[in-house]
């Protein structure tokens, strides 16, 4: 019930491994409503992009569905794709802009019972690791398909 987009939670840092300096942060599910934390397992590869260039790459598979791929080097947004087409609390992400576009019907607020949210808050992607292999050029992920339903309350 926190308003705002309480940065830095759900954000991948890009540090200077010789400093220490952060050199990058994206923030993945800013005000993140339903709980997914996002803190499971970074998967680094070096792949070639569309134009013939060799990029180093951060990819994310998210809790909240979505698979985050960055440039380790600079931090750009390259690729936000749904694990599964059932995902949707958002509909897309903006990859200028790198924010999520919400689908109000799957948000939490005191005034809305959500339905079928997905994923549910253990998420698309959990605790499990995933793999990619450079000679296949895949990545080997486990994913749950779960959805939950949110009914606001109000505490003491």
């Amino acid at each position: 019930m926190r308003p705002g987009d309480n940065k830095w939670t759900m954000t991948i840092w890009g540090r200077d491994a010789d400093t220490g300096k952060a050199k990058f942060g994206y923030q993945k599910t800013p005000h993140d409503e339903w709980d997914y934390a996002g803190v499971n397992v970074m998967i680094l590869s070096e792949q070639t992009d569309k134009a013939g260039k060799k990029r180093k790459l951060l990819s994310h598979p998210d809790r909240n569905g979505i698979v985050y791929t960055l440039d380790r080097e600079n931090g750009d947004l390259i690729s936000a794709n749904k694990l599964d087409d059932t995902v949707n609390w958002v509909k897309q992400v903006d990859l200028k802009t790198g924010l999520p576009v919400r689908d109000p019907e799957f948000g939490t607020r005191m005034d809305h019972k959500g339905k079928e949210i997905c994923p549910s808050a253990m998420g698309y992607h959990n605790q499990g690791h995933d793999s990619y292999d450079p000679t296949k050029e895949l990545f080997f992920m486990g994913i749950n398909h779960i959805c939950m339903d949110w009914e606001p309350f109000m505490l003491p």
